[in-house]
C-alpha cells in the first residue's frame, strides 16, 4: 500500500520537471544606447553637423561652421568659400593667369569653365600690355592704347616707347621730318620746280637733281618744301643729312645746293633768301656772302648740317657736330626748303637727302 507520503513525494518531483521544462525561452536582450542622442567628434577640425562629424575647414556644405555651403563655383578652404574655374579638367584659383596666354585669366563670375581675357592695358610682360585678349608691345596711357612709335597728339617729342614705359609718354631725341627711301608727298612735302629737274627715290634718299640746257637763260629748279617744320616763335634746331653729289658755285642770293630755315613760294623772300645756306663744291655760306668758310662739301660722302636758332633769335649752322657759321636776327616763318632755290643759267646741284628731322629740346 502506497503511503500518502509517497504520493506527496512524488508529484512534487513530477512538478519540479514541468517547471524545468516550460522555463527554456531566451534571456532578455541587453538595452542599446540611443541612436539619436549626441554625437562627439573627436579628430581636429571636425564638428558635429546634422547628427554626423563633418570637417568644417574642407566641407563645401557646412564650410566654416553648420549648415554654411559654398556655391557650384566655390571650394572650401581654410573654412572659408573660395571661388575657382573649372578648365580643362583642372581646379583653377579665381584670378590666376593662363599660363599659355598671359592676357587671359580664371574669373568664376564670368566664366567658370573657360578663361576670360583680361582688361586692354594690363601689364601681360616686360614692355607689354594686353589688347583684345592679346599680348602685344603696346601703351595704354590715359585710358586708350597706343601702338609702339605712336606720337604723343599734344607733344610731337614724345612717343610710345613700350621698352621704356607702357603707362607714361617717353621722350624723343628728334622729330622726323622727312624719311629717304619714302614718298616725301605723303610725308607732308611740296615741290617747287622748273625744268630740266628730276626726282627720284632711292632705297635711303631721296634725290634731287636739276641742269641747264645748252645756251638756255634759265635753269632747272628743284626745291622740295615742308611748311610748319617747327614753331617760329620758339627755339629750334634742324638737322638735314645728305650728300651733295656736285653743283655749281652759288650767285649772290641764289644758289644750285641750299637750306632755307625759312621759305615763302616760289623762291622766297629777300630776307629769306640773304640768311639762306649755301653749298659750294668746297664751301659753305650764308647766300648774302656775309660769312663763308670752307668745307669739302662735294667729297662724295654724307653730312649733318644742323641749323639752329636760340631765342635770341641768333642762328649758327654746325656740320657733323661742329659749328661754321651764325648770323643775329634770324627770321623764319616756320618754312623749310632745301634743293636748288634759283633758275639762273648754270647754276645747278645734284643732292641726296637721307633724313630731315627736328631735334627735341
Amino acid at each position: 500500500m502506497v503511503s500518502i507520503r509517497s504520493v506527496a513525494l512524488s508529484c512534487l518531483v513530477v512538478l519540479g520537471l514541468v517547471a524545468a521544462c516550460g522555463d527554456d525561452r531566451p534571456p532578455d536582450p541587453i538595452p542599446t544606447p540611443d541612436a539619436s542622442g549626441p554625437v562627439t567628434c573627436n579628430n581636429a577640425g571636425e564638428a558635429e553637423c546634422g547628427g554626423a562629424c563633418v570637417n568644417t575647414g574642407t566641407d563645401s556644405a557646412h564650410c566654416g561652421r553648420c549648415g554654411n555651403a559654398c556655391s557650384s563655383i566655390e571650394d572650401c578652404e581654410a573654412g572659408a568659400c573660395v571661388e575657382r574655374c573649372q578648365i580643362d579638367n583642372l581646379r583653377v584659383a579665381s584670378g590666376a593667369v593662363n599660363p599659355a596666354n598671359g592676357c587671359e585669366q580664371c574669373s568664376p563670375r564670368t566664366s567658370p569653365t573657360a578663361w576670360t581675357p583680361r582688361a586692354d592695358g594690363t601689364q601681360c610682360g616686360t614692355g607689354q600690355v594686353c589688347s583684345a585678349g592679346a599680348c602685344s608691345q603696346r601703351c595704354f596711357i590715359d585710358g586708350a592704347l597706343h601702338a609702339a612709335g605712336a606720337v604723343n597728339p599734344a607733344n610731337a617729342c614724345e612717343s610710345c616707347q613700350p621698352a621704356t614705359s607702357t603707362t607714361q609718354w617717353s621722350a624723343r631725341s628728334s622729330v622726323p621730318l622727312l624719311v629717304g627711301g619714302e614718298d616725301i608727298t605723303t610725308q607732308g612735302w611740296r615741290t617747287f620746280a622748273q625744268d630740266p629737274n628730276t626726282i627720284t627715290q632711292g632705297t635711303d634718299h631721296v634725290r634731287l637733281a636739276t641742269s641747264t640746257n645748252t645756251g638756255a637763260r634759265t635753269s632747272g629748279q628743284l626745291l622740295i618744301t615742308l611748311a610748319n617744320a617747327f614753331d617760329a616763335t620758339r627755339p629750334f634746331k634742324l638737322r638735314v643729312t645728305m650728300q651733295v653729289e656736285s653743283v655749281n658755285n652759288h650767285n649772290s642770293l641764289d644758289s644750285g645746293a641750299a637750306i632755307l630755315g625759312g621759305f615763302t613760294s616760289p623762291a622766297g623772300t629777300s630776307t629769306e633768301r640773304a640768311q639762306m645756306i649755301y653749298l659750294d663744291r668746297a664751301a659753305i655760306g650764308w647766300a648774302d656772302d656775309t660769312q663763308a668758310v670752307g668745307f669739302p662739301v662735294t667729297d662724295g660722302a654724307y653730312h649733318v648740317y644742323e641749323l639752329a636758332v636760340d631765342a635770341a633769335k641768333v642762328a649758327t649752322v654746325s656740320i657733323d657736330g661742329v659749328a661754321r657759321l651764325t648770323r643775329k636776327n634770324f627770321a623764319t616763318n616756320g618754312t623749310l626748303a632745301i634743293g636748288d632755290q634759283t633758275n639762273d643759267p648754270n647754276v645747278d646741284g645734284v643732292i641726296r637727302i637721307k633724313s630731315v628731322e627736328r631735334l627735341c629740346q
